[in-house]
């Protein structure tokens, strides 16, 4: 019991100073009033609370971070596996592929950010190219409409690599045996997916999904880089919503507030989706 001790409580110790406590400091100023610098905060109860509930700018804000998730996630995921199962065979090309693909995860937002604004806006190089040969502009950056669908495709295009690396990672550990088996038995390419591989890749696919969704329900940098949650306000997410409340307007209790809702959702939305899961798993078993 000791020894148990020893071994897990230096995990313990920094699970607690850096995610605990901090925890525990936001919910305790998503009470108070507090710009950052008044001490000690001032309490204010649940006023913090029934506001965002009733702010049209964080509605709008949770609106289209839900969108960014629901939409991202279907979209991470369905072209993670089709490409995971187009390069699942081990060649200079697929390897290079590979290779291209999940280089913008490893990039990072604020760059790719900058890289894509410098790219779409309305003086960027795509327009540019475009007068140059005579055809009008499109305003990806500078339309609310079109900076809302544009920014959700360079997050998903951003983001699907990871998808890809663990869908492959997941065929890895597919029986040779198996495919042998659905081959003989006269098993199409369709039939094989479903009956052989999907099963397979069942637990990577959750995984896949509750990481693609925490993820996306955390964009913030890219955003910040291409559009700076313009035009007036349509591309902000929570968290660049929370950050922009809590420091450029310094209410810091009201950001706290915001902050601990969203991270209620994260953690339901992952409880919800490991019980299915698991459901679905002790139905296939029984």
């Amino acid at each position: 019991m000791g020894t148990d001790v020893l071994m897990i409580g230096p995990a313990f110790i920094l699970v607690a100073v850096l995610v605990l406590v901090p925890i525990g400091i936001a919910a305790y100023l998503s009470f108070t009033n507090w710009d950052g610098f008044t001490i000690p905060p001032s309490w204010i109860g649940t006023r913090n609370y029934e506001r965002l509930v009733q702010d049209p700018e964080v509605l709008r804000a949770a609106v289209y971070t839900v969108v960014i998730a629901i939409i991202g996630t279907i979209a991470c995921n369905a072209l993670g596996m089709a490409l995971a199962l187009l390069l699942n065979r081990n060649t200079r090309v697929n390897t290079f592929v590979r290779v291209l693909v999940f280089s913008p995860y490893v990039i990072g937002p604020i760059i790719l950010g900058f890289l894509w604004a410098s790219i779409l806006g309305t003086n960027g190089a795509l327009n540019s190219l475009l007068h140059s040969i005579g055809v009008d502009g499109a305003p990806f950056l500078s339309d609310p409409a079109w900076a809302m669908t544009t920014a959700l495709i360079v997050i998903i295009w951003a983001s699907f690599g990871l998808n890809v690396v663990l869908y492959l990672a997941g065929l890895q550990t597919l029986d040779n045996a198996l495919i042998e088996a659905a081959t003989i038995d006269g098993a199409g390419a369709w039939a094989m997916f479903w009956r052989v591989k999907l099963p397979v890749l069942a637990p990577t696919v959750t995984l896949n999904i509750v990481l693609t969704a925490i993820g996306l329900l955390r964009v913030y940098e890219m955003v910040l880089a291409l559009t700076a949650g313009g035009p007036a306000g349509t591309t902000q997410t929570a968290v660049f919503n929370i950050l922009t409340t809590s420091f450029s307007r310094s209410q810091l209790g009201y950001g706290a507030a915001q902050s601990v809702v969203l991270m209620i959702v994260i953690i339901v939305i992952t409880i919800a989706l490991t019980q299915l899961r698991r459901r679905s798993e002790e139905a296939v078993s029984a």
